[in-house]
């Protein structure tokens, strides 16, 4: 975004006067626009119709009184592209288009005239829903629509026109502030909304529905700012987008796909990812209502058994915690309660006292400092309208609550078990005490989680601001090198590799007896990608007599499985000890993501566990350290049945270290995948590498 079309977005956001241009759908815009509440000028074009919606026509916009700050534009294809033009001439603001047929078609050629007609106009679309503001009262939308605002919320801008709807429409009482229907993105894509809404100090969350982005760089810098500037993103990413990369015979492409690449760098900027749309607005709900927590401890409250063990098993299924209540704490804390009570966290604080505010806030109050947690949560599920009698009850014990929560300057909310037990007034009535309302038992613990990893993301982040990821090298065709050379890169990298040698069949003996038995022999040839496949590598060869073995039956089964691979070169390499664990490492270069680091469990569980973790290059060696200790194969690092201790931080700083060699090298190496590399307490050793460059190179 320019700073021009910055300007003229604000312009097309908060307008002074819009110009409505259609018919039909033109009217449709009108009635969305009184209906959010905009009092200013309204102009309407249509050459057929005297009036719209009561609005006199004029029959071109070259008649309007004024250059307009915003459009709705939904005329087709062609006259919305002259329409823009001589509205650019103008020196208007910025355009809703509506209009449908351009590249969501297939006519990129319309969509090419349209992004030049255009200018330095802020244009969303085209074969969008539009723009509501929530906070300054304008809309640019073409259905009915709904959304409300208590003067602030979240930032929401979508990929998908009927999913904008939806949310419009939806029954949480999200706190909204903007609403975009983002389209084809022909001019202003999702990043620079992003980039944009980081400002507004009317926004306390982002809502992101992807379904691909153009610009990485620039959705991390923009990602990056909104971070910085403590406002929290959440992406719901759906479909999937084509790999990119030519590495079709390596594990990478598999391991390593769009929705890794996603998910990597969404843990780079801090972006949370959410997996449905009800995580998605009840995630944005709790962030709009009530500070992150800064960190995951939980002081849990109900009036039911039932609901603190479902608060209870799920909390710690996803990794929050419930701090116990120390003994002394536990006998003032029973003093406070029914005998029938049992005191723990969560609480259930019994119907003896419910609804009883003289008795639950000292609960609620002394609870809290005892729990010593980072947020609270009460579970209540209110009554439907018409067998509501009992509603004041709730409605005093989250009173009391919520008094609790901000006497301990805990954030806090109140959910409902079933989603819909939480009706739209008592919804409100929270929202405005800074108590979140939330709806549903997992989505609440789900968000909490969430706020509390984004809070970790924050601070690591301020204090160490990741270097901007590189970008990747496209379009070119790889080769593959032999094993041998590429262990030979790895040696100059730093990086250990067992002890071998390249010979032919008649040099093999004497080369095994040098290095001493047993030993591993392989068929040296950049043109066989995976050696077991093919019965191109042999294990724990103890002898002379099975070496020579081993060389005749390898010729055999190698001319069986493609003739043309066989080579007289093998690689014949001392046997590496067991280690405590096996890893996969590999660094390639994404067209779109740039350089790409995945760590995974290696050996024969890589495609058994699929158990992997992407990071973005470049990143810190505490990165790796994380990514590490996240995988499944993490216990084995640690000391297991007998096994010692890997020292995580230490083989942390080695991959961190061939990340660098790679980005040092990254024009000419397309890939480089380690598997397995064995893993010591202290060292690593790289037992076999599969290595492509890029032709050229």
């Amino acid at each position: 975004m320019t700073p021009l079309q910055r300007e003229n977005f604000r312009r097309l956001l908060t307008p002074r006067h819009i110009a409505f241009v259609g018919g039909r759908d033109a009217m449709t815009a009108i009635r969305e626009a009184r209906r959010r509440g905009f009092q200013n000028e309204t102009w309407a074009v249509n050459p057929r119709r005297k009036e719209m919606e009561g609005i006199p026509c004029v029959q071109s916009v070259i008649d309007l009184p004024d250059a307009p700050d915003a459009v709705y534009l939904a005329i087709p294809t062609a006259g919305a592209i002259d329409t823009l033009r001589t509205l650019s001439s103008m020196g208007s603001g910025g355009a809703v288009c509506f209009s449908a047929g351009f590249k969501e078609t297939g006519d990129r050629d319309a969509e090419a005239a349209l992004i030049e007609a255009a200018g330095d106009m802020a244009v969303v679309g085209p074969n969008c829903y539009g723009l509501i503001n929530y906070v300054g009262n304008s809309a640019l939308w073409s259905f009915e629509h709904g959304g409300w605002s208590p003067g602030y919320g979240a930032a929401i801008v979508t990929q998908s026109g009927m999913f904008s709807s939806d949310i419009a429409m939806s029954q949480r009482s999200l706190p909204m502030a903007y609403m975009v229907s983002a389209g084809n993105q022909a001019v202003l894509g999702l990043e620079d909304f992003l980039e944009f809404f980081g400002d507004d100090a009317a926004v306390r969350a982002i809502g992101l529905h992807i379904e691909g982005l153009r610009d990485i760089a620039k959705f991390e810098r923009a990602a990056l700012k909104a971070l910085e500037r403590n406002i929290p993103v959440v992406a719901l990413k759906t479909g999937s987008s084509r790999v990119g990369a030519a590495l079709t015979v390596s594990h990478t492409g598999s391991l390593s796909g769009s929705s890794e690449l996603y998910q990597a760098l969404f843990d780079r900027t801090g972006v949370i990812s959410v997996t449905n749309p009800s995580q998605f607005l009840e995630t944005l709900k709790f962030l709009c209502t009530t500070a992150p927590p800064s960190g995951p401890r939980v002081a849990g409250f109900t009036c039911s058994g039932g609901g603190a063990t479902m608060l209870a098993d799920h909390g710690e299924k996803i990794g929050l915690v419930f701090p116990e209540i120390s003994p002394d704490d536990t006998a003032e804390v029973a003093a406070l309660l029914p005998s029938i009570a049992t005191v723990s966290n969560p609480l259930d604080y019994t119907t003896p006292i419910w609804g009883q505010p003289e008795h639950t806030y000292p609960v609620f109050s002394r609870s809290m400092q005892a729990m010593n947690a980072d947020l609270a949560v009460l579970v209540q599920d209110y009554p439907a309208e018409g067998i509501d009698a009992s509603k004041a009850y709730y409605r005093q014990d989250a009173d009391a609550f919520a008094r609790s929560a901000a006497e301990e300057g805990l954030p806090a909310a109140i959910c409902a078990t079933i989603p819909e037990n939480l009706d739209e007034e008592t919804r409100r009535l929270l929202i405005a005490k800074g108590i979140a309302p939330m709806q549903g038992i997992h989505e609440t613990l789900n968000a909490f989680l969430d706020a509390a990893n984004w809070s970790a993301v924050r601070t690591r982040t301020t204090k160490h601001p990741p270097e901007p990821v590189l970008p990747g090298r496209t379009g070119a065709d790889l080769y593959m090198v032999s094993e041998d050379m590429g262990k030979d890169w790895l040696k100059a990298a730093g990086c250990s590799v067992p002890e071998g040698t390249t010979v032919s069949s008649e040099e093999a003996a004497s080369a095994a007896k040098d290095l001493g038995y047993p030993v591993a022999l392989k068929m040296a040839s950049n043109r066989i990608a995976h050696k077991t496949e093919a019965g191109a590598v042999v294990l724990n060869i103890r002898n002379e007599d099975e070496l020579i073995a081993a060389v005749a039956r390898m010729v055999k089964a190698i001319g069986e499985f493609d003739p043309s691979v066989v080579i007289d070169r093998f690689l014949i390499e001392a046997m590496a000890p067991d280690p405590p664990a096996e890893l996969i490492v590999t660094f390639r270069s994404d067209p779109q993501f740039g350089v790409v680091l995945t760590i995974g469990s290696g050996g024969v569980l890589v495609e058994l566990l699929g158990d992997t973790v992407t990071l973005l290059l470049p990143c810190r060696a505490d990165d790796i350290a994380r990514a590490l200790t996240s995988l499944r194969v993490a216990p084995l690092l640690q000391e297991h049945r007998g096994r010692p201790r890997v020292d995580i931080d230490l083989l942390a700083s080695r991959i961190h270290d061939l990340s660098r060699a790679y980005l040092d090298q990254r024009d000419s190496l397309a890939e480089v995948e380690i598997n397995p590399l064995f893993v010591y307490p202290n060292d690593m050793i790289a037992v076999d590498v599969l290595m492509h460059k890029f032709v050229g190179t």
